[in-house]
């Protein structure tokens, strides 16, 4: 059986989810963990039996290894993803893809160019409910689309703030509500929705005295298809609720969440309609993507999650931050558009 060497860069929060995944798949083997801190990656490689651990990721790049997780920082993805791909290394990386237009064309442009998959996380895709909406709505059961809505009403509190020196700085965190805890309903809003046309917004720090970015957000957003939606989210409401997303037609609704699924009826009941199933609690979207990524590398196709595809929600937040900033309607197709 072929053996995909994996190594992951950045040794925090989520890097747990990266191992786990990787040596639960038989055909994984994670090889190294690179972190600047020397007793993170060593913590993390005992854990799974990881054999060498690097201070140095461009020493960790002279291994044999095939695929690179990318836990960093969000606005670091761009750097390290530049110097895996000049190593011809494929690469897995944390939402968001990157936090400006030019990092993340920069990446897409440089994959590309020597043939390494670039695949992204955004594992809400894999839950069954979530594809169930979606395909209910591309198989037209909902009718014509009217509203599409997207809750995303987090809290996070100020020791979470501090917890480390990038979180709620423009500079690597890239915003705030929407960028980093948000950006996974986006991506669902557009996945499940529909390509968006232009959004007006709002956006400030209300809560929070120790950040730059926001902490509550809304938009108003109008998709190609002719319908509307909304975009709440936020970082300061209590008690944080689940990522939701509602989808309302002339001939149906949904609305499904993290764990449940709050709405599903049809005005057709002659078709098969049946509420969908709900994840297993061993359910491990992580786990789905990165065995996603290693077919993906043996069949030479791209990931479930694309780079291009990884850019959209990040286009949406942008374009939204820029609503905000100058109090008019951003058209998307007008907003850094992606050139091939």
């Amino acid at each position: 059986m072929t053996s995909i060497k994996f190594g992951i860069i950045g040794a925090g929060v989520l890097a747990p989810l990266h191992a786990k995944a990787i040596v639960s798949n038989p055909q994984a083997e994670l090889v190294a963990i690179s972190d600047i801190d020397e007793q993170k990656a060593a913590v993390l490689a005992e854990e799974f039996g990881v054999a060498k651990t690097f201070t140095n990721y461009h020493e960790m790049l002279q291994e044999q290894i095939d695929v690179v997780c990318l836990c960093v920082p969000s606005g670091m993805h761009a750097k390290f993803a530049l110097a895996c791909a000049a190593k011809g290394k494929h690469i897995l990386c944390e939402k968001p893809l990157d936090i400006s237009f030019q990092q993340m064309d920069q990446m897409i442009h440089a994959c590309n160019q020597v043939d390494v998959k670039l695949g992204a996380v955004f594992q809400r895709r894999t839950l069954p409910h979530f594809i169930a909406a979606r395909d209910a709505k591309e198989n037209g059961l909902l009718g014509n689309m009217m509203m599409i809505h997207a809750y995303l009403k987090y809290f996070r509190d100020d020791d979470y703030y501090a917890s480390a020196g990038w979180r709620g700085k423009w500079e690597l965190d890239g915003g705030g509500a929407l960028m980093n805890q948000g950006v996974h309903g986006i991506d669902l809003l557009q996945w499940i929705g529909g390509e968006i046309e232009s959004v007006f917004a709002y956006n400030d720090t209300l809560a929070r005295t120790n950040i730059e970015v926001e902490d509550t957000a809304v938009a108003v957003v109008k998709f190609k298809h002719g319908g509307f939606g909304t975009i709440q989210g936020a970082t300061s409401v209590f008690p944080e609720q689940q990522t939701s997303i509602e989808v309302n037609g002339d001939k149906g609704t949904v609305k499904v969440s993290d764990t449940t699924v709050d709405i599903w009826e049809f005005m057709n009941n002659d078709r098969e309609l049946e509420e969908p199933q709900l994840p297993q609690d061993d359910h491990d979207g992580h786990s789905i993507i990165v065995g996603d990524m290693i077919e993906a590398i043996l069949e030479n196709r791209e990931p479930m999650i694309s780079g291009i595809e990884a850019r959209k929600s990040v286009e949406i937040i942008l374009a939204i931050y820029e609503s905000a900033r100058s109090g008019r309607e951003v058209v998307l197709s007008d907003f850094h558009p992606f050139k091939t």
